[in-house]
């Protein structure tokens, strides 16, 4: 249901385009759904600057956005070059402009089979980014690389240190990156390993230099299916960090798992507390994660409940321990059709947080939903103000939340309009005022 990155997705290319850019701030034009007072003004959707020349093949899609301060931002995504080859670029804002796109510098030497991407950027500050994803090297293996920016200059993408004995298997990639400051961060994704068994692993950078990747600490005695892998990790602060994901205990029986690093040491991967009493239906995941400090984290994700339902939950670290999950508050009363999914969770502080995904109604469509926490609580879920309106033809969800102060988000999603047609929505929270919804009107699926 959610639209993670180009390459998780046939939605991802033209939808999540339009869809990120409006939540971080490129802007999308078009009608207001709910005339209410928001916390800002979208301004004009824009074709990425130099992505026309680039995207000569003509599918080209933005899958990550970061933005540390207003009109400071670092994106990347992939394009199809005249050769019909995938390749990887990154673009910045600098002051409220956007510059020019330009291929990740020594994609091209890694890149031999046409295959590259970016998955996931993160800007502690403007001009400082890295960002991580996959490539195809000649051996027509996927491979895991990372890029970093700094001082508004990119440099060469780097096969991530360490794969290259982990992923034996022949299929890596970055999934997320988070750096808290300027050169220091933390990414993570997954490998196969020699067995064609995937495995999560993490690495950090330090002072600039990105470490050797490790396979996620505990991982090895949870996963004897075979099948991990990491979906999202927050840092709080350089060494400070969180991540969730899921693994296997059988062959199709799908477990969630959380990890935690203090200090710049990966601890051991643990089940998500709690989500084995809600998994009945033996699969589940972590789909995303927010930390708001230090051992201060939230994380949203999926289970599969006794009667075969797909239901969504949320759970907290707080001051480094992991609470129990608990099912959505709400989304019992929405999700009659059984499908539902978070999509993204935001933490502005410890304790205040917002998340989105999307349900399934009683009539089997698609709904999207937001849900707020506010001290520590969890709310009720309610479907995305003026979606009703919107989402004529039944398919809609929330796939970011990206919240500054507590209770000021912005969220962002898709749905499907009476032509059958994919179109993009952003929704804006204030905390004094009602959201509203805004959609544009030329995204095609």
């Amino acid at each position: 249901m959610t639209v993670k990155n180009v390459s998780h997705s046939v939605r991802a290319g033209l939808v999540t385009a339009i869809t990120l850019a409006a939540v971080m701030g490129l802007g999308v034009s078009g009608a207001v759904a709910e005339a209410t007072t928001s916390a800002g003004t979208w301004g004009a959707a824009q074709e990425i600057p130099g992505t026309a020349a680039l995207n000569a093949g003509g599918s080209g899609g933005l899958s990550s956005v970061s933005c540390p301060s207003a009109g400071n931002c670092g994106a990347g995504g992939g394009y199809t070059d005249g050769l019909g080859h995938a390749q990887a670029f990154v673009v910045d804002e600098t002051g409220g402009t956007w510059g020019t796109a330009q291929e990740v510098p020594g994609t091209a030497a890694l890149n031999v089979g046409g295959s590259d991407e970016i998955d996931s950027v993160s800007c502690p500050s403007a001009g400082d980014c890295s960002a991580g994803g996959q490539y195809l090297d000649g051996s027509g293996h996927s491979q895991a690389f990372v890029v970093s920016e700094a001082g508004g200059t990119w440099g060469a993408a780097q096969e991530v240190p360490g794969t290259a004995a982990l992923n034996i298997g022949g299929f890596a990639v970055i999934d997320s990156v988070s750096c808290p400051s300027a050169r220091a961060c933390g990414a993570g994704g997954y490998y196969v390993d020699g067995s064609g068994h995937s495995q999560a692993f993490v690495v950090n950078q330090t002072n600039g230099t990105w470490g050797t990747a490790q396979e996620v600490p505990g991982t090895a005695a949870l996963d004897s299916g075979g099948l991990a892998q990491l979906d999202s990790l927050s840092c709080a602060s350089a060494g400070n960090c969180s991540a969730g994901g899921k693994y296997t205990r059988h062959v199709g029986h799908s477990q969630a798992f959380v990890v935690s690093e203090r200090n710049g040491t990966w601890r051991t991967a643990r089940e998500v507390p709690g989500s084995g009493t809600l998994n009945v239906g033996r699969f589940a995941g972590v789909g995303s994660v927010s930390c708001a400090s230090a051992g201060n984290c939230a994380a949203a994700g999926f289970y599969r409940d006794g009667s075969g339902h797909s239901q969504a939950f949320v759970v907290n670290q707080t001051n480094g321990t992991w609470g129990t999950a608990q099912e959505v508050p709400g989304t019992a009363a929405l999700n009659a059709g059984g499908l539902a999914v978070p999509g993204s969770v935001s933490c502005a502080s410890a304790g205040n947080c917002s998340a989105g995904g999307g349900y399934t109604d009683g009539s089997g469509h698609n709904q999207a939903f937001v849900v707020n926490e506010t001290n520590g609580t969890w709310g009720t879920a309610e479907e995305v103000p003026g979606t009703a309106t919107l989402n004529v033809g039944g398919f809609a969800d929330i796939t970011v939340v990206s919240c500054a102060p507590a209770g000021n988000c912005s969220a962002g999603g898709s749905y499907t309009d009476s032509s059958g047609h994919n179109q993009a929505f952003v929704v804006n929270q204030s905390s004094t005022s009602r959201a509203r919804s805004e959609h544009d009107t030329d995204a095609d699926r």
